[in-house]
């Protein structure tokens, strides 16, 4: 038995959760709702305060999709209970970010400033000129803007420059020595 898909979700005080036909589970809570389409194949019931996920029988796609329909349910249910948050820092030169309005604008060290706007659901706010926090109820699209902000320039290996993770450890490597 899948280890992560039989644990049962735990479902706090303020927060509902429907499923409709072909699996289609909504979740509303403080901060929000949100609605997903998950794997027809997988049986989603809801006991007391509880979401328990079984699965039909033990092929290899059923053992797969256990595991991760419990877990997309789970961080619907933490979405809209705590929300997400990546935390990105600008390193380097002359770098900075700046926000208008919904626009975030990156000086990057191109010729013009790169600028972003927030897709629905997702929140980024700034502190200071190099710090970024990109916030939402939907972790795939909290974590799918950060790494489209951190693809505007990469931090390289030699000075650090570019957008990390603030978790992120970036492998330093030695630069070229001149000649005797």
């Amino acid at each position: 038995m899948s280890r992560i898909g039989r644990m049962p979700i735990a479902v706090p005080a303020g927060v509902t959760v429907e499923i409709a036909e072909n699996n289609k589970v909504t979740v509303k809570g403080p901060k929000g709702t949100l609605e997903r389409v998950l794997p027809s194949e997988m049986e989603i019931k809801l006991e007391g305060a509880e979401v328990i996920v079984t699965r039909p029988n033990d092929l290899k796609r059923m053992k797969s999709l256990h595991g991760l329909t419990r877990t997309l349910i789970n961080n619907m249910v933490v979405g809209v209970t705590q929300g997400y948050e990546k935390k990105l820092e600008v390193n380097g030169v002359g770098y900075k970010a700046s926000k208008a309005g919904k626009v975030l604008t990156l000086n990057l060290g191109y010729s013009h400033p790169v600028e972003m706007t927030d897709p629905e659901g997702v929140e980024t706010t700034l502190e200071g000129n190099n710090i970024i926090f990109v916030r939402g109820i939907d972790k795939e699209k909290v974590g799918q803007f950060a790494a489209e902000i951190r693809d505007k320039r990469r931090p390289e290996p030699y000075k650090g420059k570019g957008i990390k993770y603030s978790d992120e450890v970036i492998r330093r490597k030695v630069g070229k020595t001149g000649k005797k």
